[in-house]
């Protein structure tokens, strides 16, 4: 494994800065504290030196604080010094000037994770009551389709009509980016009803240490599970799939979910749970990929957060047993190395039926009947058969002529003939019970 150095310059009153800003997502940093006399020791500013280098590792290590943009600027301003909000702004008010019934109201800052993704509350002036969310994204580095490819999938995602995926009103492409547009929900992702929080809130707030974070009970979760369920088997018996699924993609409306960035795949971008399922080599398709996203979404529903890593052998006891097995046939080491079930679970629902049926009451009497059914036939057979001939030495006999029968042919002949509606009722006495 190669290992990658990277080495910053930074005084403390820069670490002072950054402190403060990341002091919204309500996890206590270890940041050494400040020192006004005896700030120069050769000592003292090796022990700082330490306790900085614990304080970034702190950080680097935390999946949401890495990945945001305030810690990429400090570690790495060369790369991350361009204003994305503006960049956003300057294209979505080019493409307003062409379709002048948008009108924006208002940037959502620091709504999603990803640093060139930007949110926009906007309006229609036609629909005036009606809010709605423009989001513009870099394409990203896995668009495989053609422009014109690109154009016709993207035309096909707003031609949907369905209650499980959220409906696209509008898309526009350019070279290098997207810009798209779908009705805005106040009620929050899956992931704020989970958390408990307000859906505006900055995400480092809302998902970095929730407080009242709790998983969901477990009506709640066979309906969410199915509905998410029946949003991806649509997509993927259109030749499409997702590959970006997990609670902060779902939006939750009067107990229906509906899949968001259902584009995201198609523009390139790539999957937040890529350098998770791109590890294991059994999830090489892209309905594996959307059914472990699956799982990882589950086991967030079921226990109020994501698992720490995967694969999963050990669960938390949890109140909805049930569930658990759904999730070792996804998330578990034998899971990983065997492979996916299919979106809609075949594999472990027929495992989970079979074992019910085959242990049932009326399964055994079943099969009793069919055995005893079976003996009869049997039985039957041996009677109509001809005696065994005697297998001591005779002379070879002459051929017989065609259309002649033997004990071999009388056997096949009395099977080929065999009637169940020829059968006579017969009268059996049971001397199985053990004589007193």
């Amino acid at each position: 494994m190669q290992v990658c150095w990277l080495q910053v310059i930074r005084r403390y009153s820069d670490f002072d800065i950054l402190h403060s800003s990341l002091m919204v997502c309500g996890i206590s940093l270890p940041l050494p504290p400040k020192k006004l006399i005896g700030n120069m020791d050769r000592e003292f500013i090796a022990e700082r030196q330490r306790g900085l280098q614990t304080y970034l590792d702190s950080i680097t290590q935390h999946p949401l604080l890495s990945n945001s943009l305030t810690v990429k600027k400090f570690l790495d301003p060369s790369n991350y010094s361009a204003n994305y909000t503006e960049i956003a702004l300057q294209q979505v008010s080019m493409f307003f000037r062409s379709d002048p019934k948008w009108e924006v109201l208002e940037p959502l800052r620091d709504m999603g994770w990803r640093i060139r993704k930007k949110y926009f509350l906007v309006k229609n002036k036609e629909l005036p009551k009606e809010k709605y969310l423009l989001s513009w994204v870099d394409l990203g580095p896995d668009k495989v389709l053609s422009d014109k490819d690109l154009q016709l999938a993207m035309k096909l995602l707003t031609s949907f009509s369905t209650p499980y995926l959220c409906p696209l009103v509008f898309s526009n492409l350019s070279e290098s980016s997207a810009l798209l547009i779908r009705p805005f929900s106040e009620s929050g992702c899956l992931r704020d009803h989970i958390c408990k929080v307000k859906p505006r809130d900055s995400y480092l707030k809302k998902y970095c240490n929730p407080k009242r974070s709790q998983g969901l009970e477990l009506e709640q979760i066979k309906l969410y599970g199915r509905q998410i369920l029946e949003g991806l088997k649509l997509l993927h018996d259109n030749g499409m799939f997702f590959g970006h699924l997990h609670t902060s993609n779902v939006m939750v409306e009067d107990d229906v979910c509906q899949l968001l960035e259902v584009e995201n795949g198609i523009l390139g971008v790539p999957s937040m749970l890529r350098a998770t399922f791109s590890q294991l080599r059994k999830i090489n398709t892209t309905e594996s990929i959307d059914v472990f996203c699956f799982g990882h979404s589950l086991y967030e529903m079921t226990y109020g957060r994501p698992p720490d890593s995967v694969p999963v052998d050990q669960f938390p006891a949890g109140p909805h047993t049930s569930v658990v097995s759904v999730l070792e046939s996804i998330l578990s080491s034998e899971a990983c190395k065997s492979g996916m079930p299919s979106v809609s679970l075949h594999h472990h629902r027929r495992l989970t039926r079979a074992q019910s049926h085959h242990s049932s009451e009326e399964e055994k009497k079943r099969r009793k009947i069919l055995a005893r059914k079976f003996l009869m036939r049997l039985l039957l057979l041996l009677h109509t058969a001809p005696p065994i001939p005697d297998r001591s030495p005779t002379p070879p006999q002459p051929p017989l002529p065609d259309g002649a029968g033997g004990g071999r042919s009388a056997l096949l002949s009395s099977i080929q003939a065999f009637s169940k509606g020829k059968l006579k009722k017969a009268n059996t006495t049971d001397r199985s019970k053990p004589v007193i």
